[in-house]
């Protein structure tokens, strides 16, 4: 599955590249901002994707102008609540202080908020990273209640916090690039189909309207705004 707007493409994570992703994940940078720091075995890599390789579970791949450059995931993801945490960790320095991981997070928001239907996305941020607190705010998320004294702290984000909050983010957005990477799509892959992952994704665009544009040998695209 692909999720690709803004000049930014979302790859699920798959098998192939749990290693690559392991060795990008125990960097000295990557660990001192995670509440995790332990150094990940191959032998826990695998144990961990066998545990998120599922419907509740989506892990991405961020790529730019065809490097992947970091992990985006929603995880944890209930789909009668509607609700799902997310996070994001980069893993080339160069696109850190750049619009690039907003672009990211921008096209998961969107296709939970406005095709999945979602009603809160959570985020934990540990309490002496400045950096990562003012970019989640960016995006609209706020501290949730009680959390003032807690060292990884959870911030929560709704849709009409997304809506208001966040709009300066978007619009931001939509000026930064053409109207070509503004419009977006998902591709469902044939593996997709064969985990049965698509069908569901499927009936939740077809809810909120959208509709299958090619399905073959390829896979099948939902476009959307």
């Amino acid at each position: 599955m692909k999720i690709c707007k803004y000049g930014v493409t979302l790859n699920r994570l798959r098998h192939q590249d749990i290693e690559f992703v392991r060795e990008k994940r125990n960097s000295e940078e990557i660990r001192k901002v995670m509440e995790f720091r332990e150094e990940i075995t191959p032998e826990m890599q695998e144990k961990w994707f066998e545990s998120i390789n599922n419907f509740e579970n989506f892990y991405y791949l961020i790529e730019y102008k065809g490097t992947k450059i970091g992990l985006l995931n929603d995880k944890n993801m209930d789909w009668t609540a509607r609700n799902s945490e997310s996070g994001l960790f980069l893993w080339d320095e160069s696109y850190i202080k750049t619009i690039v991981p907003v672009l990211a997070s921008l096209c998961l928001l969107e296709v939970g908020f406005y095709y999945l239907n979602w009603n809160t996305s959570y985020v934990k941020v540990l309490r002496n990273n400045p950096q990562a607190i003012e970019y989640v705010s960016s995006l609209g998320y706020e501290l949730a209640e009680g959390q003032e004294s807690v060292e990884n702290q959870l911030y929560h984000l709704t849709k009409s916090l997304f809506e208001s909050k966040g709009k300066k983010i978007q619009q931001a957005a939509r000026a930064f690039l053409d109207e070509t990477s503004n419009e977006g799509y998902l591709l469902l892959e044939p593996d997709d189909y064969e985990s049965g992952i698509a069908q569901k994704i499927e009936n939740y665009f077809l809810e909120a309207g959208i509709y299958l544009h090619r399905k073959g040998i390829a896979g099948s695209r939902m476009y959307f705004k």
